[in-house]
């Protein structure tokens, strides 16, 4: 394509900072920038005609992990590293929340509950034995207990009696959050570009020669805060993973309120202007859910549909009348990726399925590392 002489000089020409992905990450580390080089021309460049990983297409839960998803954690992570992801993603959330406003972000401090199937009976016993451990090591970031027994009083079907309940949970609005950061980058002479996929790059002595839709431009900095699509050209081992979600129609009198989890976070659920969102099930299929693909799958799609008529609706009737996925990006460590990886080129990817909660410091971190 031609540029014209005025697309050259306003979009391509002594560009300081180059950013790939206009999510939450994207978004913060360019106005994390702004506000260190006042006078720098930021570019934003994204592939899709919005976000295209998970930034508009998450469920709105501002949670920092169910208590199954931190006994998991422990398995693989020593008790600091656990409790450093959990300051990171409680820390990230209040950012988030100074940055955008709570009143735009529609917060709502419902609290967060876990529940388990009766065929989880193991799952359900280890993490009831655990609540005290874990509120143990982590009351010195909330100076109080996180987790405790209530009785479901929601009349879900086939768990058991208990749900665990943490009061530090909410839900958000992600639509509201996206639009918001979008304007603020706007207010805040950050171009953005979208429709706009980097092919390649090379990195030059100066600056780094970037390529995207055949368009051929220099900039001083590469950042890629493009979570699940980063391997393609980072080369960092950041595996995509779909998430699918499913909305009801309006359902009178639904009397759930709250942000829910399920099997170790693999299935998330809450209310939403009456209706039920519920997602997950990736865990029936990793290999195929291992996609970029936006499609969703009958597989995951049907046990969806299974569990709101079995446990979360078992008396109610309802219409499903909406679907969709989003891309995260998980690896075999929690901890997100933040590092330099030449001289001109940076990443802020691997969010681990927590984008909303360490997003906004995730970018803060990146833009502090240029």
């Amino acid at each position: 394509m031609q540029l014209s002489y005025w697309e050259l000089k306003n979009w391509f020409t002594n560009v300081d900072f180059t950013i790939v992905g206009s999510g939450i990450v994207g978004l913060h580390t360019a106005l994390a920038l702004r506000e260190r080089f006042p006078k720098a021309k930021i570019l934003i460049l994204e592939k899709g005609i919005l976000p295209q990983g998970a930034s508009t297409k998450n469920a709105g839960f501002a949670c920092f992990g169910s208590i199954s998803e931190i006994v998991d954690d422990l398995k693989n992570h020593t008790e600091e590293e656990v409790l450093q992801l959990i300051q990171k993603r409680y820390a990230g959330l209040q950012l988030l929340r100074k940055n955008v406003g709570d009143q735009v972000l529609d917060f709502k401090p419902f609290g967060g509950y876990e529940l388990f199937l009766k065929e989880d009976e193991a799952l359900y016993e280890k993490c009831l034995q655990k609540i005290p451990f874990i509120n143990e090591i982590i009351k010195p970031l909330f100076k109080t207990d996180v987790f405790s027994k209530e009785v479901d009083r929601f009349n879900f079907g086939n768990i058991f009696e208990y749900l665990i309940f943490n009061p530090f949970e909410a839900q958000i609005d992600t639509g509201n959050m996206m639009q918001a950061l979008l304007k603020k980058a706007h207010e805040n002479d950050i171009l953005i570009l979208n429709s706009q996929t980097v092919t390649s790059y090379q990195e030059g002595s100066t600056n780094v020669e970037v390529i995207a839709n055949g368009i051929t431009f220099k900039t001083n900095k590469l950042l890629f805060t493009t979570n699940g699509f980063a391997s393609k050209l980072t080369n960092n081992q950041v595996q995509p993973a779909r998430a699918q979600v499913l909305l009801t129609k309006p359902i009178p009198n639904l009397d759930i309120k709250g942000t829910f989890h399920l099997d170790q976070g693999y299935y998330y659920f809450r209310n939403i202007n009456d209706r039920i969102l519920l997602g997950g099930a990736r865990n029936l299929d990793f290999e195929a859910e291992t996609t970029t693909s936006h499609d969703t799958s009958t597989l995951i799609q049907n046990r969806l549909e299974e569990l709101l008529k079995t446990v979360i609706l078992p008396n109610q009737d309802f219409e499903i009348e909406h679907r969709w996925s989003g891309t995260m990006g998980v690896g075999n460590h929690k901890n997100p990726i933040i590092e330099q990886l030449s001289n001109h080129v940076y990443c802020g990817v691997r969010l681990g399925g927590m984008g909303v909660a360490i997003g906004s410091i995730v970018g803060q971190e990146l833009a502090d590392l240029v």
